[in-house]
């Protein structure tokens, strides 16, 4: 059964309107005939009693009630599937989708073992990972595009349920015997110094090194910018320079003893956590949650136990 056959026409028809702006292209999405979205959507304004859109020359906006119906519809939507999940694992048919969104520096490795582990005890559950950008995660969990999203971040976020939270400065990774490795702790200035690699501007990790070098007046122009987290850690394997991320995403080479970290001694870089997020107010299905109970572990790192 197909979860939508669990929720409303109404709602169903709503929310395509909401996604698209137009009755008409909701209309051509869905196959059904305009007169027909126009007929339950006036419906459910006259239940309700206020207006869901206002209504412009090139489209449809939501209204603040618009809004609000539109977070219980995506709920509700959730809600279906999760209880379709269910009920086929109380039927003994472990079949289902696993969708999850996560920074890129944790899809190289950790989450794909992690998937790979999981489906030797249950083949039949099929995963979907999308890396995005931390915002974007925030986005579809909201829309209710994924099940969990996994991201670097250092704020709370409205309508975001914290399933787990860790600790994860950002670290300076170089080879063995590299200046930068040789204590515990290195300054920013002294970081400076080195030829440096680091992820493009919609990352945490650039983001708050931005900010810790401008309350220090300190220039950075990294020699090697990315987007792909191996592709620095390359860079840094290479022994040309410096690069920067979490233990999490490198804690493979450094098991390896190929790369070794320091942390950076700057208040602003020690302050970020790892999170996985779901949607607040959503129980996660049956599957999804066993999924967790055996990633969540993995991401539990104690930086004293990685070789020096």
């Amino acid at each position: 059964m197909n979860p939508r056959h669990l929720q409303e026409t109404a709602l169903r028809y709503f929310q395509e309107v909401a996604r698209c702006g137009s009755i008409s292209q909701a209309a051509s999405n869905l196959h059904v005939a305009t007169s027909a979205i126009s007929r339950q959507i006036s419906g459910l304004e006259e239940n309700l009693g206020m207006a869901l859109f206002e209504r412009h020359a090139r489209g449809m906006s939501l209204t603040a009630a618009g809004e609000l119906l539109l977070a219980h519809a995506r709920r509700s939507a959730l809600d279906a599937e999760r209880t379709l999940h269910d009920i086929a694992a109380l039927q003994g048919l472990q079949t289902g989708l696993i969708r999850i969104a996560s920074s890129e520096g944790l899809a190289a490795q950790l989450l794909p073992q992690s998937i790979a582990q999981f489906r030797q005890k249950h083949q039949g559950i099929r995963f979907q990972l999308d890396v995005l950008p931390p915002h974007k995660i925030t986005m579809q969990l909201l829309s209710g595009q994924i099940d969990i999203g996994i991201k670097f971040t250092q704020t709370a976020e409205k309508d975001i349920k914290t399933l787990f939270r860790r600790d994860a400065p950002v670290m300076a990774l170089a080879v063995p015997g590299h200046p930068v490795t040789r204590t515990e702790r290195i300054s920013l200035k002294s970081l400076l110094a080195h030829p440096l690699a680091l992820p493009g501007p919609d990352t945490t990790v650039r983001q708050m090194m931005d900010v810790a070098c401008s309350a220090q007046n300190l220039s950075l122009d990294p020699v090697f910018s990315s987007n792909h987290m191996q592709s620095l850690h390359q860079f840094a394997l290479s022994g040309a320079g410096v690069t920067v991320s979490a233990l999490l995403s490198a804690r493979h080479l450094i098991e390896q003893g190929l790369l070794q970290a320091s942390f950076i001694h700057e208040r602003g870089l020690l302050n970020r956590q790892i999170e996985v997020q779901a949607l607040a107010g959503r129980r996660l299905p049956s599957i999804v949650r066993r999924f967790l109970d055996e990633l969540l572990p993995e991401l539990e790192i104690d930086p004293q136990a990685l070789p020096k």
